[in-house]
């Protein structure tokens, strides 16, 4: 029971924090007004692809908690999710695409730390990450593409 429920306070932590952020930063008429490249999603694919990974992030942190609650692992868990959580304000709140860029570059580089960390003890927390990191990649080079463009 009590394993299932920290389970539970991972994905309110991840994925509440992580929808509170977006909602009170939501891109609005600023994101509206930038030249955007070719490959831009339509807006309404972030709130799901981002909902689907909070999820995948939680499970693997919690997996990872579990294992080894003081671990290096863990440690780059927490450093990838404050990342995560502060570029959007950075980037829609703050409308400072340079130094989003530069936490992004940051975040992708603690995503795939993290896959590296935990790959030869628990692989599954490590293909949990594997979307995310695919994700944060097309997310840096979209975040190049309209500094660059605006």
């Amino acid at each position: 029971m009590k394993k299932y429920l920290s389970l539970l306070l991972f994905l309110v932590l991840v994925l509440g924090g992580g929808l509170l952020i977006g909602y009170a930063t939501l891109p609005g008429a600023w994101y509206a007004s930038l030249v955007k490249p070719p490959f831009n999603p339509p807006n309404w694919v972030f709130g799901p692809v981002w909902s689907l990974l909070y999820v995948l992030i939680a499970v693997a942190g919690w997996r990872t908690w579990l294992r080894e609650p003081s671990g290096a692992a863990m440690k780059i868990w927490g450093v990838q999710l404050i990342l995560n959580f502060l570029w959007s304000p950075t980037f829609f709140g703050a409308k400072m695409m340079g130094p989003a860029l530069v936490v992004i570059v940051l975040l992708l580089a603690s995503i795939v730390s993290f896959i590296a960390s935990v790959w030869n003890r628990d692989r599954i927390s490590g293909w949990l990450f594997a979307p995310y990191a695919a994700w944060v990649a097309f997310a840096t080079m979209l975040n190049a593409s309209l500094l660059w463009l605006n």
